[in-house]
């Protein structure tokens, strides 16, 4: 039997208990034995929880027992949850997390204290909640060179985004009805100013390159901007709006970017609707694959948790490392206004000819609720800067994929 510890009994602890008590048949005739929670740590008391007798309130129950190979570590954070991950991983004990905070900032360290330690650090449920996308990076990807990776990484951007282009609503109203549905946080700056897609990006374009891309370096825009009449532009222009993240390896220059894209409506993210997330993938020998499903919730990232937890149990009974590369070397990223984008940007209607007057070559969208559009050629994101500013009107502006 593999024996097992939960670190924090919130929503997704909670759900990795619940996932391994439900399924544990199923688990058991899958992996050749049974996985028991032995312990559940956390600081609170659960009086009348089924689970509450393995409650523990000290760490060091779950670090001094030899009977615990996996720990699962659900908290949250990068404090106390990057000491108790250091602490079972150096004592051998597998760490299996959904923290994609403590992942991005110290991945290759917590990867390599594994390896010395003969154990495994596995972080399935830190990117894209349910959907299976890390394993397949280090092993399905194996033999490919990725060449781009591009995401819908957050429900609650891409369920405003969607409300907002079939409601034709503003920003605004549709956060509150997010909120209220409990699709947004009462402080949602995380999530819609696209800092949570953009510590995934990092994650997967990390395991893309081998070495290490910081969230830091990486550019991010989020969809507080965005309007009502942008969607209406979208919808002549046969696009819609995604918040997408995306990375690109163009032979060996890499760059990254997090920001607010008009896809045309046959390209498969542009499906992806409400609090569902994709990752499409596009490697030199397979071409493009898309990942679908649930981003989160309590049981969907419970699953991807529990996922883990098998692989590092089967990796204990077989006294095996699972495959992850990732070394501590940074990568040096290519700045993101070099790159060459073609980008939709709308004036007031009583700019338009003062504004297209330096958009040589763009194509003319016409107006809408007294707004103009246009659409640019090909150029550098720091060549249309330049043209915004010579042309000294404020122009809003959304980059087409």
């Amino acid at each position: 039997m593999i024996k097992a510890a939960v670190l924090g009994y919130g929503t997704v602890g909670s759900g990795v208990v619940e996932v391994i008590q439900e399924n544990n048949r199923l688990i058991a005739d899958r992996l050749g034995c049974p996985i028991e929670v032995k312990y559940v740590l956390d600081l609170r008391e659960f009086p009348g929880d089924k689970n509450e007798k393995l409650i523990v309130h000290d760490v060091q129950v779950i670090m001094d027992d030899p009977e615990i190979s996996v720990v699962c570590e659900t908290m949250g954070g990068s404090g106390a949850a990057y000491e108790f991950t250091k602490a079972a991983l150096s004592k051998g004990k597998s760490v299996c997390t959904s923290n994609k905070e403590l992942v991005e900032k110290y991945g290759p360290e917590l990867l390599k204290l594994a390896r010395e330690n003969n154990c495994n650090y596995l972080f399935e449920a830190s990117v894209g909640g349910g959907i299976p996308i890390i394993r397949p990076m280090n092993t399905s990807f194996a033999p490919e060179q990725i060449q781009s990776i591009k995401g819908i990484l957050n429900g609650t951007t891409n369920y405003i985004l969607t409300a907002m282009a079939g409601e034709g609503a503003d920003y605004a109203g549709t956060l509150k009805k997010a909120q209220e549905l409990g699709y947004a946080e009462r402080n949602p700056e995380a999530d819609v100013e696209g800092h949570d897609a953009g510590r995934k990006i990092a994650i997967l374009a990390s395991l893309m390159t081998g070495k290490t891309v910081r969230y830091e370096d990486i550019y991010i825009e989020g969809i507080t901007a965005l309007e009502a009449v942008d969607f209406a532009f979208a919808d002549k222009l046969g696009r819609t709006v995604k918040l997408i993240a995306e990375a690109e390896n163009n032979d060996g220059d890499i760059s990254a970017i997090v920001s607010p894209r008009l896809l045309e409506n046959d390209h498969p993210l542009a499906g992806v609707n409400g609090v569902f997330n994709a990752v499409f993938v596009t490697g030199n020998m397979v071409g493009d694959v898309m990942f679908y499903g649930k981003g989160a919730g309590k049981l969907a990232t419970a699953s991807a948790v529990v996922s883990d937890v098998i692989e590092a149990a089967r990796a204990t009974l077989d006294k095996t490392a699972l495959p992850c590369v990732w070394s501590e070397e940074k990568v040096s990223l290519v700045a993101h206004d070099e790159k060459k984008e073609r980008f939709f940007a709308r004036v007031r209607d009583m700019y338009a000819d003062k504004f297209s007057g330096k958009l040589s070559g763009a194509e003319d969208m016409g107006s809408i609720d007294g707004w103009h559009g246009y659409v640019t050629k090909s150029m550098s994101e720091k060549e249309f800067m330049d043209v915004l500013k010579t042309s000294g009107v404020d122009a809003r502006y959304i980059r087409l994929d």
